[in-house]
């Protein structure tokens, strides 16, 4: 009787559970999968998911579906993806900025916070240059540095969207080097090196992987990085903590994440993807070429760090360094 009584309660449990729900975790993936890139084409997060989505595709053994949905800085398609199904067959990669920023930017109650997304893995770190048109009047950082001090408020600089992690570089900066810019928001950052290189602006803070094929050909010129070291595609181009800026660090990591809710077996499996992804020398080779850097993440670790990133999110808002209104 025990024995039966037993069988029923799991059976019991089983049915209350969503149709083929233990079987599409042990199927999965079976069908292609959506991934959301929250900005528009030919920007760093563009550039990466397209990357991925051709090695997460051959690691899974289904397509990968890239779908840029871009605005509001990550946010429309951010939440697109935040209430879909939590069945592993949506997914989005962003900056800190587009998980932790841009929701907060957009008026009344945010979207989706941080708890709306199971985080999966780090796909890149980029460091950040600022560039100019190769034809324009600065010729580097100390120049430029000097003109914006004598002409407060003039010198014009664009970045992908409010809320991105150009974005609070811009701010901290301001804060640091005690300056005013004239700060310009693009919808991405290609919109942005297209007014550049027409001379419609004096300067854009861009993603190294978004700007090096300009700065390779000669139309701009990298003046200087906001990493702690120099860029390994830019060893000529100082950093702004070479040039006095002590402590200056800030870096784009682009992160992929799921709607809250996905099962940890799947998780897991798509971070498993990620990694054995990193781990092939075209897939390494294709992301120093842009520029970015690697390291795997476990989606603890992810999550700790996302938590860390938070925390100085708020304490920039705080400090009224970052409006939100």
């Amino acid at each position: 009787m025990k024995s039966f009584t037993r069988r029923m309660a799991i059976s019991a449990l089983l049915a209350a559970l969503p149709a083929g729900h233990v079987l599409a975790q042990a199927a999965y993936p079976d069908k292609p999968i959506r991934l959301v890139v929250p900005f528009a084409p030919g920007g760093n997060a563009d550039l990466t998911g397209r990357l991925f989505s051709e090695a997460l595709g051959k690691q899974l053994g289904q397509q990968v579906i890239v779908e840029n949905r871009g605005g509001a800085g990550g946010a429309i398609g951010a939440e697109a993806v935040a209430k879909s199904l939590p069945d592993g067959y949506s997914l989005v990669l962003g900056s800190t900025g587009t998980f932790l920023v841009s929701p907060r930017m957009t008026g009344g109650k945010p979207p989706y916070t941080l708890a709306s997304f199971a985080p999966v893995a780090l796909l890149s770190t980029s460091p950040m240059d600022i560039v100019v048109n190769a034809n324009g009047p600065f010729r580097d950082w100390p120049s430029m540095l000097a003109w914006l001090r004598a002409n407060p408020g003039k010198l014009s600089i664009g970045h992908p969207g409010n809320g991105s992690t150009n974005h609070l570089a811009l701010l901290q900066m301001q804060k640091a080097l005690d300056v005013r810019f004239n700060i310009i928001p693009y919808k991405s950052n290609g919109l942005a090196l297209n007014d550049l290189l027409a001379g419609q602006i004096d300067a854009v803070i861009d993603q190294v992987p978004a700007s090096i094929g300009h700065v390779r050909g000669g139309r701009l010129r990298a003046i200087v990085v906001t990493t702690a070291r120099r860029a390994g595609q830019l060893p000529d181009v100082p950093t702004l903590q070479e040039t006095g800026l002590k402590d200056f660090a800030s870096t784009t990591p682009i992160v992929l994440m799921a709607p809250a809710g996905t099962p940890p077996e799947i998780v897991k499996k798509l971070n498993d993807a990620v990694a054995n992804s990193l781990a092939e020398p075209a897939v390494k080779g294709k992301l120093n070429d842009l520029g970015a850097e690697t390291e795997s993440l476990t989606p603890q670790q992810l999550s700790a760090f996302l938590q860390k990133e938070d925390a100085v999110i708020q304490e920039l808002q705080k400090s009224g360094l970052l409006k939100m209104d």
